[in-house]
């Protein structure tokens, strides 16, 4: 008995060895690591129908390249948390994708402010961020690279075009946080420099969805042009109430159709008459774009529209993956070097590239006209399109680092 207890004593001892020899047997050569993606975006909540189509853009990139190689021989892996339109919870997967996950880099948020609640953490850590958005512009930050369209790239273009087709009298209302805020800011300075009048300016609290008075101050006021600034699914419902009212005002927005394709979702003829300034709509008829679509509904199939923060975050992975081979390294302060030589891509909407100054992306910018019946047609096409105003009020990435969001009365100090 005693010699069966010692021959299975020494049995279960090499089997421990052998075992503990497969655990922590080093890496074979070549089997790298995979480089980690951390994704902070609205799988639910208030912004999800916007921000499903970018989660998806990103899942289809990270494949390609996936299926391609990798990059430097490494694969991507997405760690992806829901944030469910919720700001605290930005803030604490923001800090578990730096601290525990230890990601090579983030991308992610809708809204102005869910990018503005994780932004300090991406600035203590010096993380590697991208914002892949439209937003309300100003952000001059070292560690923030923004693939989204911005105002001199929309509404330098949608302002005056809209008045010398319609008229110079604007009224705006606009969502009461700081995108809705800034963007208004944005349109009372253009409208001033071109000679119109502001005839009336409403924020509105997100949370707001009855929009009788609005309709009615509208309506007194007589703007030849109303510049809409809503967002969510809550403000969403101004569209088909101003319909009801016969409000009959020829709008501009730069939100709307791009992001939540309402043209699609909404009942015909609420939209009538919008005109967006977007970088990318599914309508658009390129070769780049019937491909990318191609691609990306064989993939997602049931996805009802491919809006322009899916090309933005398609092309974020694209820019960061090109900006890894030069680097030669997943190591963040190259990339970020190698992003800030004026790194480009080519996606959905044509070729891009990042401004070393302001750390924001080029675009073609496509005037998206909604029409009665809800189809849409651009009649304008506005090609490479800079993000020009950072650099030129002051911000310069490339030789100084910076963390501010600046705004046209709130400009970087020159000296």
């Amino acid at each position: 008995m005693k010699s069966v207890i010692v021959a299975t004593i020494k049995a279960c001892c090499l089997i421990l060895i052998l075992i503990a020899t497969v655990t922590f047997i080093p890496p074979v050569a070549g089997a790298a690591n995979p480089i980690k993606l951390g994704l902070l975006e609205d799988q639910s909540g208030n912004f999800a129908i916007a921000v499903i189509p970018k989660i998806h853009a990103t899942e289809l990139a990270v494949e390609e390249i996936n299926k391609k190689g990798g990059v430097l021989g490494r694969q991507i892996q997405i760690i992806h948390y829901d944030t469910q339109s919720d700001n605290t919870r930005f803030q604490e997967f923001a800090r578990r994708l730096i601290q525990q996950d230890k990601v090579d880099v983030i991308l992610g948020a809708f809204s102005s402010a869910s990018r503005e609640a994780i932004r300090p953490i991406m600035d203590r850590y010096k993380q590697l961020y991208f914002y892949n958005n439209q937003y309300e512009g100003g952000v001059c930050d070292s560690n923030v690279f923004v693939t989204g369209a911005v105002p001199e790239q929309q509404f330098s273009t949608l302002i005056p075009w809209m008045m010398e087709k319609y008229g110079k009298k604007v009224y705006t209302i606009a969502a009461d946080y700081n995108f809705g805020q800034l963007s208004a800011e944005w349109v009372r300075m253009i409208v001033k420099e071109k000679g119109g009048t502001m005839v009336g300016e409403e924020f509105i609290p997100l949370s707001v969805s009855q929009f009788s008075q609005t309709i009615q101050n509208i309506q007194k006021a007589k703007p030849d042009v109303l510049v809409t600034l809503l967002v969510g699914a809550n403000q969403a419902s101004f569209y088909e109430q101003q319909v009801a009212a016969s409000l009959g005002i020829p709008m501009a927005s730069s939100v709307n159709v791009g992001q939540a394709y309402e043209h699609r979702r909404f009942k015909a003829p609420a939209l009538k008459d919008m005109y967006v300034t977007a970088n990318y709509v599914e309508e658009v008829n390129t070769p780049a774009s019937n491909d990318f679509k191609k691609r990306f509904h064989a993939k997602f199939p049931n996805e009802p529209y491919i809006n322009q923060e899916a090309a933005n975050a398609y092309d974020a992975v694209y820019l960061y993956k090109a900006a890894v081979e030069k680097a030669g390294s997943t190591d963040q302060k190259k990339v970020a070097a190698a992003l800030r030589t004026g790194i480009c891509t080519t996606g959905p909407s044509g070729k891009v590239c990042i401004d070393p100054k302001s750390q924001h992306l080029s675009h073609t910018i496509y005037l998206v006209h909604v029409k009665a019946d809800h189809s849409v047609e651009i009649p304008k096409v506005w090609d490479d399109i800079q993000p020009y105003w950072l650099g030129q009020v002051g911000c310069d990435l490339s030789k100084k680092s910076d963390q501010n969001q600046y705004t046209p009365s709130k400009l970087p100090k020159t000296k």
